[in-house]
């Protein structure tokens, strides 16, 4: 099976079958969230909620990275692609280069990214990573039909964003108030992995946010 974010949904949506969901919350982050927006595209009734962390659907949040031309994204030179999957990407992503990610860097463990490297490291998984982030140009066209979701259907939704991201910037995160009337948006001191600084705050947010919605148990 060719690794595109078209058979990613179908994993995902296999897995909803499978435990026979009938409503669900949709936590979406960087690849994940064209993957949770597909598979709302098929679902749409079923989606209660949107957690947000990073996850982009609009053009703004690839102005930064791509400059006008977004659709040059899945373009870019192999051996620029292939050092995005380095240890001192994996590395850069969380503590920064040239540019500070997270301020207070006792949160950071250096553990992620050493792990992130040995599942980077194995064979033929660059390979597949390649080919995903060639596949991502096929997300884009997409963004209009998941606006278009996000309009019709109105699913309540919690936006907890690392504010220095260099790879899906903050930029992002704004434009979901376009289209959606209930929406909650924190942008946190971090970056990418936001997860990894900010769990507990962020677990924290979505529990207060389910129950503002009367979904948490």
């Amino acid at each position: 099976m060719p690794y595109t974010f078209e058979n990613l949904t179908n994993v995902v949506e296999t897995l909803v079958e499978r435990l026979g969901l009938g409503k669900f919350s949709l936590y979406v982050m960087d690849y994940g969230a064209p993957v949770g927006y597909r598979l709302a595209l098929r679902r749409p009734d079923q989606v209660q909620t949107l957690i947000v962390q990073n996850g982009n659907a609009y053009d703004e949040g690839l102005a930064r990275v791509l400059g006008p031309d977004q659709a040059s994204i899945g373009r870019m030179p192999g051996l620029k692609i292939e050092r995005r999957f380095t240890f001192w990407s994996m590395r850069s992503q969380r503590a920064g280069s040239m540019r500070m990610v997270v301020t207070d860097q006792t949160l950071l463990d250096p553990t992620t990214w050493l792990v992130d490297q040995v599942g980077l490291d194995r064979a033929g998984n660059r390979e597949i990573q390649m080919d995903l982030f060639y596949d991502y140009r096929t997300n884009v066209p997409l963004y209009p039909q998941f606006q278009a979701f996000f309009r019709k259907y109105q699913p309540p939704t919690l936006i907890v964003w690392g504010k220095n991201d260099f790879i899906f910037p903050p930029e992002g995160a704004a434009p979901y108030r376009r289209d959606l009337q209930n929406v909650e948006t924190h942008l946190l001191d971090t970056g990418h992995f936001a997860l990894e600084t900010h769990g507990e705050e962020i677990a924290s947010r979505i529990e207060e946010f389910l129950q503002k919605q009367k979904l948490a148990n």
